[in-house]
Parts: structure tokens; C-alpha cells; sequence
């Protein structure tokens, strides 16, 4: 027994071919027996939230199937949760490392790949704000971040006020120094002091457009509106 409960889904992605999953029942499931979630700064309120299929990691995956293939371009996906972006770019045959803070996010993205049928994706440990957890990481058979890359993506990131510089103090840290940085935003109210953030690193805004209000699945199973933005930025 896992001590927590999964079901599985097939997700539509415009641009690329469903995907099955698998991820948490709901956003009540909990369990943390050797408190190694907790002692990543993992609390119970949040333990859920990797494993629940969110509208942004939806457009996030639409936006990456679009983009022209280049199999020397290193991409990194930041909080991955469930890895769907990740998922669609790896069977595209993109050079994609995955990576979260939360323990078992691993263990489900290597779920899905094999789901899939596809060979495993390279998965790091990323936290930013908290560099004191990375030692802890490592003791816990995680490899933390520590590569560059071409192209870094997230969604629904900047979720606290504080978040904005310090995520983008650790996109400057891996990002090589010709880079590019997606984030899909809904709107949430900190996409301003993130891209002031990233001014201050060389980054310069391309695009911050309004996404289509398309009907697409919450993180509770429910059918919403989507409202959001997809943030574009590049340092040259």
C-alpha cells in the first residue's frame, strides 16, 4: 500500500498526442511517514498540490509542443509537479531535464514515462529560496540542479509575493547567459515583481500575452474558464 490513492487520466495536449497519467485522487491525500516531505519544507496543506493535473501545466505543455524542434537545446522545467510539459517534450525528442522540490514527484514522472512508453527523463531536485534544503535533498537520494540551460519553463510558480526574486535569482543561476525563460501565469497578481526581478539579470520582456479563455480541468477535478498569461523573456 502507498498510503495514498492515484487514478489515472488521459490528457488532450493541442499540438502533440494524448498522454496517460497517473496522479493523486484529489487534494486530500496526504502521507508522509518518514517526514521526509516536511523536512524539504513540504507541509501537509501543500503535499498534494505535485500531483493534481493544473490548467497552466496544460497550456505550458500546449506552448512547448509548438515550439520548433532543436535537439541540442537544453530545457528545464521548473516545478514540474506531474512533468506534463516534460512528458511532451521528451517524446518530441527535446533535450528536457525535469525537476521539484517534492519527494515523490520523481517516482511519478518515471510512472508516467514508462505509462508512455518512453525511456526515463533526467530529473533534478529544485528549491529556490531555500538553499538549506539541498544538503537534505542529497541525503534523501536526490540530485540537486546545477546545469545551465537554453530554455527555462514553468507554470504556476510565482503563488507568493516573496517568490518573485528569489525564483528569478535562481533562473538567472541556470539559465547559460544567451537564454530564454516561459512562465504561465494565472494571474495571480506577482508577474510584474518577477519580470522587474529578472531585469536586474539581463533578462528583457518578449511576450505577455492574454491565453484564450478555453475550458479546461482544475487541480480538484472541476471544469473552469481559464485565466491566465504566458510570460515570455529573453537575455542575449
Amino acid at each position: 500500500m502507498s498510503g495514498y490513492l492515484t487514478r489515472s487520466q488521459t490528457v488532450s495536449i493541442r499540438g502533440a498526442l494524448p498522454l496517460s497519467l497517473t496522479l493523486l485522487k484529489d487534494n486530500q491525500q496526504f502521507y508522509d511517514p518518514l517526514g521526509q516531505a516536511q523536512a524539504l519544507g513540504v507541509c501537509s496543506a501543500s503535499w498534494p498540490l505535485f500531483g493534481l493535473l493544473w490548467p497552466s501545466s496544460i497550456r505550458l505543455a500546449q506552448k512547448i509542443a509548438q515550439r520548433k524542434l532543436c535537439k541540442t537545446e537544453r530545457i528545464l522545467e521548473l516545478g514540474c509537479g506531474l512533468g506534463l510539459a516534460s512528458l511532451v517534450a521528451h517524446r518530441q525528442g527535446r533535450n528536457i531535464t525535469a525537476s521539484d522540490r517534492h519527494p515523490l514527484a520523481q517516482k511519478f514522472l518515471l510512472k508516467n514515462t514508462q505509462a508512455n512508453q518512453l525511456p526515463p527523463i533526467p530529473y533534478k531536485y529544485a528549491q529556490w529560496g531555500q538553499p538549506c534544503y539541498a544538503h537534505i535533498a542529497t541525503e534523501q537520494g536526490l540530485r540537486p540542479l546545477q546545469s545551465q540551460f537554453d530554455l527555462i519553463m514553468a507554470s504556476d510558480v510565482l503563488y507568493e509575493r516573496s517568490m518573485a526574486q528569489e525564483l528569478a535569482h535562481y533562473v538567472h543561476q541556470h539559465a547559460k547567459p544567451v537564454a530564454e525563460v516561459w512562465v504561465i501565469d494565472p494571474n495571480r497578481g506577482y508577474a510584474g515583481a518577477f519580470t522587474r526581478a529578472l531585469e536586474q539579470y539581463g533578462f528583457s520582456m518578449r511576450e505577455n500575452r492574454l491565453l484564450s479563455q478555453d475550458r479546461l480541468p482544475n487541480g480538484y477535478g472541476q471544469v473552469e474558464v481559464y485565466n491566465g498569461r504566458f510570460l515570455s523573456y529573453q537575455r542575449v
